[in-house]
């Protein structure tokens, strides 16, 4: 469709972040002219709290109008990605950026030239008191950080870091070509990075198997480039914690979110411990097929068909809507002004971008772009993103602007706990077995995409960090062995391990996030544990939870979930998950049965 045939309500409203590419252009004029004005305070900071205080007020407030710029900008050109006018836009803010941030470089390192009493007596400025766990985290990290002119330097060659990651992108968003895969019929399918995961969907198990082996083809044909750059990827890592004083890579990554290092190990663990119930997932899922062998091409396909299930946009809103009642009216009248107001840009049209995300800043409202279908999975979708700006905005109108934002850690927390209180209203509210069957089948799929495959990429993440930390290399032969290795423990003894699945990790973006994909697999364990408490408990889990929904990063992420009900200190969220998803493997196979 083209964007100007939609109804207005269904398009984002910007107006509080510019009511127009004019105001954009006078702030960004704006900005440019005032970004020196910071330097004005270089060798001052810690004269004196009132000195302090206007430099810390000085600096949110840039950091606030470059947000709005950025934020702006990108949310334009996302619109229609084909729009070059956006894209000079989004090119020119971040240029801005770099300016700023350089210019700025001395901020940190002055501020650490103050020991912990220097400090603690400038903070007794009565406005300047909820700065006090910014500047313990400061002092947390000092000795990670370095001079003034090293930082700069650091800054300045950020973009050489970034070479790995963008030439991957490159390499397979624009240069890899693939044979179109061949259906029963003999008839021909596009095959690209977009459509290889629902060609796997399909019944037709000959065009399955034929576009699996042949776009693995592909990356087998690249494998030495490929593999090259996730050892230059990985060295850059190691590179980055060790210029800062960290015992290794995981450390560096987990330090800045105060994550212990065996948060990730034990999540590992958990999930090894529990993959039984994963293979009789497995099990169910080769006897329902009706296949004598289940093969990794065979793992996408939708073992529930023939269930009629369209529900449109404004069903959806109101199905989303009722399911997260157990969470207060308070929550529920912040989800309706999201529609109200028009936080949200519905359908896809020409040129605008794929997917759904959740992006906002302090000053503008958590918007939220979609490409809706009418279906199951575009209404899970948009109780996912409306969690995500949920978590923002009870957290923008909790905190002040420092502690504004939360960590990563906990960002799949909200989304994942709106799903799960929609699932539970869908079984409670669905009488219809088919129904119910694909609502429980598509539960049991997210922890398989979320807990299950993330875990195996974090164990491979770990394993080859560990590998070139000791002194070993990443070449070709390790990484697809290695890999293989980790999907026959995975998968188990109901699934053929097809040998072209050695090649897969070269097509997972998330290699290049550094120490990223363990976080999907522990936020959704821990929402599975709060959704849980909040549907057995009541009143006092939502308490709790809309609590860590208002705290940003007043606290470290690890116990502001504790707090919440979730210790990821500890194997029990995960367990209880594993255990949530035994259960539903079981209630699945009666209900096939």
């Amino acid at each position: 469709m083209k964007r100007q045939s939609i109804d207005k309500k269904y398009l984002w409203d910007l107006g509080d972040l510019f009511v127009s590419d004019e105001a954009w252009e006078k702030a960004l004029l704006e900005l440019q002219e005032n970004s020196q004005s910071f330097l004005h305070f270089k060798g001052r900071l810690l004269e004196s709290s009132e000195t302090l205080l206007a430099a810390l007020k000085t600096y949110e407030n840039l950091s606030r109008n470059l947000m709005n710029l950025l934020t702006y900008a990108r949310l334009k050109m996302d619109e229609n990605t084909k729009e070059s006018k956006y894209q000079g836009m989004v090119a020119r803010s971040e240029k801005l950026a770099t300016v700023i941030n350089k210019e700025n470089a001395f901020f940190i390192p002055e501020l650490l030239q103050g020991d912990e009493k220097t400090i603690s007596d400038l903070l007794n400025h009565r406005e300047l008191s909820h700065y006090k766990k910014y500047f313990s985290d400061l002092l947390r990290k000092k000795p990670h950080i370095l001079s003034e002119e090293m930082e700069s330097v650091l800054a300045q060659v950020g973009e050489l870091g970034d070479a790995p990651s963008n030439a991957y992108g490159m390499l397979l968003n624009a240069d890899m070509t693939f044979e179109e895969a061949i259906d029963s019929n003999g008839e021909p399918h596009p095959l690209t990075n977009g459509s290889y995961v629902p060609l796997l969907m399909s019944k037709d198990r000959v065009l399955r198997e034929d576009a699996f082996k042949k776009y693995y083809k592909v990356y087998k044909g690249h494998i030495n480039t490929l593999s090259s750059l996730l050892q230059s990827e990985v060295n850059k890592n190691i590179f980055y914690s060790r210029i800062r004083n960290y015992a290794s890579a995981r450390e560096a990554a987990l330090f800045a979110n105060n994550i212990p290092v065996t948060v990730p190990d034990q999540l590992i663990e958990a999930v090894n411990n529990n993959l039984e119930s994963f293979y009789k997932y497995m099990e169910l899922r080769k006897k329902v097929l009706g296949v004598e062998e289940l093969h990794l091409y065979d793992i996408y396909t939708p073992i529930v068909t023939g269930v009629d299930f369209p529900i449109t946009y404004d069903e959806a809103s109101s199905t989303v809507t009722e399911a997260v009642a157990p969470l207060g009216k308070e929550y529920q009248e912040g989800i309706r002004s999201a529609f109200d107001q028009r936080w949200i840009d519905v359908y896809e049209t020409e040129g605008k971008r794929s997917g759904a995300y959740s992006a906002g800043t302090y000053d503008s409202r958590p918007y939220i772009l979609l490409n809706h279908n009418d279906n199951m999975d575009s209404m899970f979708t948009l109780a996912h993103e409306l969690g995500h700006s949920m978590h923002s905005y009870l957290t923008r109108q909790n905190q002040p602007y420092v502690y504004g934002n939360y960590s990563i850690f906990v960002a799949e927390v909200a989304s994942t706990t709106n799903e799960a209180l929609l699932n539970d209203y869908l079984l409670k509210t669905i009488e219809d077995k088919e129904k119910r069957k694909y609502i429980l089948n598509h539960y049991l799929e997210q922890f398989r995409g979320t807990i299950f495959r993330q875990t195996m990429f974090a164990e491979f993440e770990r394993d080859i960090h560990l590998r070139v930390e000791a002194g070993g290399a990443l070449t070709n032969e390790f990484l697809c062995d290695h890999y293989l290795k980790l999907n026959k423990k995975y998968f188990g003894p109901n699934v053929i391990i097809d040998d072209e699945i050695k090649y897969e990790w070269s097509r997972i973006p998330h290699m290049y996030y550094n120490f990223y994909v363990y976080q999907y697999a522990t936020g959704f364990s821990a929402a599975i544990a709060l959704s849980d408490q909040i549907l057995k408990e009541g009143k006092p889990a939502v308490d709790r939870y809309l609590e860590f929904l208002s705290s940003g990063s007043s606290d470290y992420p690890i116990d502001i979930l504790r707090k919440a009900g979730a210790d990821m200190e500890t194997k029990d969220p995960v367990s209880n998950a594993m255990e949530i998803f035994r259960k539903g493997v079981e209630e699945l196979e009666k209900l096939m049965a």
